[in-house]
């Protein structure tokens, strides 16, 4: 996959191009089939599948205060887009003077001029530009200005769940790590870089390691059965997040502790993958209390963890 940055570096319009826009947060079950529409498609038209999306998203700029916490990084859209099958991603930066463009400005001068848009495929309530007056009718009626085609997509669904980024998010933020896998595709999974701690944990007899990461959204407060992958190999762990409020802690943390494991991870990149969740965050009143809980969730992990298996973006190349 060739990713643009900024319009500047798209220096001659891509070959008989089909089109979504949107921010894809989360590149859930709903945008894979979006984008299998947008490559299959192209493929027809003998031409490149090509996502466009924001960075940052939107509401960072225009109202932070409304803005939702992300499901990925950004890197981790790109990865997760390029695992989808797409040719190209463009990655426009969204700023207040971007933001000031009509709908038909942003068809005109980056779909049609920039970009050679062919297609343009969207979802039903799909809007954008000022005033989010670039709707299906807007863009239908500029298609037949500028001769590309519009494809719009009813909500994409299971028979059960309509996939949106907005069910993920509350999902996760309600711990249900083991209920959104259907509505991901995969587990929820966060990287990170293992840092210095509390170094309580050793003390207690079950060292772990604090994971400091740039993911915004996470799952809520509790302990999580997780498989960890360091360096290709996956652990399996028991992940604690919260203010450990034992210790009354005020940072809110990110620790695993790893079953057999052996080594120094100081400084060193992992990835965790949330397999189900153990239970909520308590308060105990001594110190053998807190330990023997630990004992216990450590079992339950091992339970659930036995026979898992990750499911991750390598394992959902998009298919016909």
């Amino acid at each position: 996959m060739i990713i643009f940055k900024d319009l500047s570096n798209i220096v001659e319009k891509l070959p008989n191009a089909v089109v979504t826009i949107g921010n894809f947060d989360g590149v859930h079950l709903g945008h894979r089939e979006i984008f299998r529409r947008v490559k299959k498609s192209a493929a027809e038209l003998g031409g490149v599948s090509v996502v466009v999306t924001f960075v940052p998203h939107p509401l960072k700029v225009l109202a932070p205060e409304k803005s939702p916490l992300l499901i990925n990084t950004y890197e981790e859209k790109e990865t997760l887009i390029e695992a989808s099958g797409i040719d190209y991603l463009i990655e426009i930066p969204f700023n207040m003077k971007f933001a000031a463009l009509t709908a038909g400005e942003f068809v005109k001068t980056v779909l049609v001029e920039k970009i050679g848009v062919r297609k343009l495929v969207i979802g039903y309530d799909y809007a954008f530009g000022r005033d989010r007056e670039g709707d299906v009718a807007l863009l239908s009626r500029l298609g037949e200005e500028f001769s590309y085609e519009v494809e719009v997509l009813e909500p994409i669904h299971d028979g059960k769940i309509v996939f949106s980024s907005t069910s993920v998010r509350t999902m996760i933020m309600n711990g249900d790590v083991k209920g959104v896998i259907p509505l991901l595709g995969r587990h929820f999974s966060l990287g990170g870089t293992v840092v210095h701690g509390h170094h309580r944990g050793k003390g207690l007899g079950f060292p772990t390691a604090n994971i400091e990461t740039d993911k915004e959204l996470l799952p809520k407060e509790g302990v999580y059965a997780v498989k960890v992958k360091i360096d290709d190999v996956l652990y399996d762990g028991a992940c604690n997040i919260g203010n450990n409020p034992t210790f009354k802690d005020e940072r809110l943390a990110v620790e695993v502790f790893l079953f057999d494991f052996d080594g120094d991870l100081y400084g060193r990149e992992v990835r965790l993958y949330f397999i189900d969740r153990v239970r909520g965050e308590q308060t105990f009143p001594d110190i053998p209390s807190l330990q023997r809980a630990i004992a216990e969730d450590i079992g339950r992990c091992r339970e659930i963890l036995g026979d898992a298996a990750v499911i991750e973006y390598r394992e959902y190349l998009l298919k016909d």
